[in-house]
This record gives structure tokens, C-alpha cells and sequence, in this order.
């Protein structure tokens, strides 16, 4: 068994620190005696360590997301502005989160921090909750002494970051979202609704309008055949994931299809954008070198476009290309954009002009997902209206026929 695989708990413990003080907490760790040799090695004489039983009822803990190490980063920003000692502060956040998770990273930080680390260190550890930007620009802050100011930074980067993201999915979603729900109510309609009528009009003894047979045999087609179709919509979907996760030419091929969707590219590529501007500025305002910095900026982008261009502008940049030129050999910013970092590059004040550009695009963003909510409702409304209205009207039109006959 690896040590990796070997269960981990939480056990409170209460002692004695080096100046007779009564303390407790509670840590991780696999045995009693580990955890008294722990807190021994920290100083502390342990009186009693027992091991933390969950409650019956107990929710279960929710995964860490972005939003969970922004309001991190505000918090110990907040705290240490305030004077709160690094290890305090990362206590305060941890033991004041609701989500059990969060709760045992931020120990976990604190621990290491209290063992003599630093706090890029203890962040390295964990590196699907704080990617390479963050440590590199927290590792940024505490070499410059500067380490509260620069997570205001990064927590004010990760929000705007994180609200570009979920205007990207409130434009996508709704459009999927109805289209979801209008296939479920089709099928529905289609396997159990329509049968029915189609044995009644079997009675009738009369040719059906063509509409009618028409959705009759499409019914047909979806009772004897769902199984098939839901297999291929499925295996479409897993496809789909899959072959962007595994092959690099499928998720660039996917990627430049998107950025040609009309109206959707639009969005796609003007977030793109914003997200290079907004990580690129702050990587530079951090101190960051450009060509180091250029590796974290690639992988923000959420393009692979605009990741694969990135990589190729730091190749240039490292033999001594200027920014702008890079960009431009790139064909993938606007004029505009290249004119920015251009005047930045001459003034000395790069990450500014980015934060600008950044600024400007993420109101684009905004502006143009507000815009493609307003256009997709009546859109939405019509396809629906035609798509059940259809069903419904081909199934009483053989019923109007007899009323007429009659």
C-alpha cells in the first residue's frame, strides 16, 4: 500500500505550549502517535488527542471551485492589511469555511506555514487548487514584501476572470438549456403521447392528413428505435469530450469552429482576449519577466488558438521580438489591441494598457451577451412554438377533418 493511499482523519487535540499556555485544534494525519509527535515537534505537549467522528447526517463536502480561492485570497488580503499574522489569518479562513474540504486545505497550509515554510511552498503542494499563476505571483508578493497588495491582486484577477467565465456560460446555457428541454418533451410525445392517438385514428377507416402520418411514423420509428438514438446521442456527447480531452488537432478544430460561430465566436474570441490582456497585466504588475510570464498567460486564454499563438509569441519574444510584433505575426488581436501594447511597450507601462484593453473587453463581453439574450428569445420562443405547436396540430388534424365530414 502507497503512502498516498493510506486514510487520512482529523483528530482535535489540546496541550501545552512552551510557555504553560493551555492551546488546542486539530489536525490531519493517520494515527494518534503521529499526531503527537507532530504537535511535540511544534512545541506543543499533547494532553489529549482524539480522533473527530462526522455526524450521521453530516452533507457531504463540496469540491473546491475558483470562487472558494478567491474569497480566499480576499480574506487573507483583508486580514493581513489589517495586521492579522499570516498563520492566524489562514486559521480565521479556514475554520470560518462551510465547505469541509476547504476547511482541511487551508489547514494543511497552515501547518506547513507554521513548520517553517513559506507560503508559496505550502501553495505548491496543491497544485489543482492553486494553478502555477497564482504561486508564481504569491511567490511574487512575499519575495517583494509586498504579499497582502498582491492578493488583492490576484483576488481581484480571479473575480473578473471568474465573471467573464460565467457570462461565457449564462450565453451558452440558455440556448442548451431550451433545446434540452424541448428534445425531452419531443421524445416524451413521441413514445408516449402520440401512440395513443395513432390506435385511435386507426379506428377511423380513413386515409390520415400527411402531416399526421407523417409524425405517426416518426413515432413509430422513436418507440422501436430509442434505444439506438439515445445510444448515438450519448456516444455522440462522450465523443465529443473525449476526443477534445485526448487529441490536440480535434480540440484545435473544435476551437476554431467555435470562434467562427456567428455571434457566439464573437463572445468566444473577445473573452479570449480579455483573459490574455487581464493575466498578462497582472503577471507584469507582479514583476514577472515576459517570457516566464508568457507560460501562465497561454494557459488562461481557454483557446487553444490563443494558447498555442501564446507559446509561439514567447519563442519570438525570447530572441528579442517586441510584444506588438509578436501579436501581430500572430493575426489573432485586433488592431487596436496591438496599437495598446504598442504605445505600453514605448510609455513603459504595458500592464496598464493591458488593463485597459482588459477592461474594455470584458465590457464587450457583457454588452454582447446581453444582446444575444435579447435576440435568442423570440427565436427560442418561435422554434418551440413550431416544433410542439407542430405535434399538436398534427395530431387534431384528423379530428377537424371528421368534424368537417360530419
Amino acid at each position: 500500500m502507497t503512502a498516498d493511499a493510506i486514510k487520512k482523519h482529523t483528530f482535535a487535540w489540546e496541550g501545552m505550549d512552551k510557555n504553560g499556555k493551555r492551546v488546542k485544534g486539530e489536525m490531519n494525519g493517520t494515527s494518534v502517535s503521529l499526531i503527537n509527535a507532530t504537535l511535540r515537534r511544534q512545541g506543543v505537549n499533547p494532553l489529549r488527542v482524539k480522533k473527530k467522528t462526522k455526524p450521521l447526517f453530516q452533507k457531504s463536502a463540496k469540491k473546491i471551485v475558483t470562487k472558494d480561492i478567491a474569497i480566499f485570497s480576499r480574506q487573507l488580503a483583508t486580514m493581513m492589511q489589517s495586521g492579522v499574522p499570516l498563520v492566524q489569518s489562514i486559521d480565521i479562513a479556514g475554520r470560518g469555511h462551510a465547505n469541509s474540504n476547504m476547511q482541511d486545505l487551508l489547514m494543511s497550509l497552515k501547518g506547513d506555514v507554521e513548520a517553517g515554510g513559506t507560503l508559496t511552498e505550502a501553495l505548491a503542494k496543491h497544485p489543482l487548487q492553486f494553478n502555477e499563476l497564482y504561486v508564481n505571483l504569491v511567490g511574487a508578493g512575499e519575495q517583494s514584501g509586498n504579499l497582502e497588495n498582491m492578493l488583492n491582486e490576484i483576488a481581484d484577477y480571479q473575480e473578473k476572470t471568474e465573471a467573464l467565465k460565467s457570462k461565457i456560460k449564462s450565453a451558452l446555457f440558455y440556448p442548451t438549456a431550451v433545446i434540452v428541454v424541448a428534445a425531452i418533451i419531443v421524445t416524451i410525445l413521441m413514445i408516449f403521447v402520440i401512440p395513443a392517438f395513432s390506435e385511435m385514428f386507426a379506428n377511423f377507416g380513413a386515409d390520415l392528413p400527411a402531416l399526421t402520418q407523417m409524425v405517426v411514423n416518426m413515432s413509430e420509428f422513436f418507440v422501436s428505435k430509442w434505444y439506438i438514438m439515445f445510444g448515438i446521442v450519448v456516444a455522440v456527447v462522450i465523443g465529443f469530450s473525449q476526443g477534445k480531452r485526448r487529441s490536440k488537432k480535434f480540440a484545435h478544430f473544435l476551437d476554431r469552429v467555435s470562434l467562427k460561430i456567428p455571434v457566439i465566436g464573437d463572445i468566444l474570441e473577445k473573452s479570449a482576449i480579455a483573459r490574455f490582456s487581464r493575466t498578462l497585466s497582472t503577471m507584469f504588475s507582479a514583476g514577472t519577466p515576459l517570457v516566464e510570464a508568457m507560460d501562465s498567460v497561454a494557459g488562461a486564454c481557454g483557446n487553444i488558438l490563443f494558447y498555442d499563438a501564446t507559446l509561439k509569441m514567447r519563442d519570438e519574444v525570447s530572441t528579442g521580438t517586441q510584444l506588438q510584433e509578436a501579436m501581430k505575426d500572430s493575426e489573432l488581436f485586433p488592431n487596436m489591441v496591438i496599437q495598446m501594447v504598442a504605445i505600453g511597450e514605448e510609455s513603459g507601462s504595458v500592464d496598464h494598457m493591458l488593463a485597459k484593453v482588459a477592461d474594455w473587453y470584458e465590457q464587450e463581453v457583457d454588452d454582447a451577451v446581453a444582446s444575444l439574450t435579447s435576440l435568442l428569445e423570440p427565436i427560442i420562443m418561435a422554434f418551440l412554438g413550431v416544433v410542439i405547436g407542430g405535434l399538436v396540430i398534427a395530431m387534431y388534424l384528423p379530428i377537424f377533418k371528421m368534424g368537417q365530414v360530419v
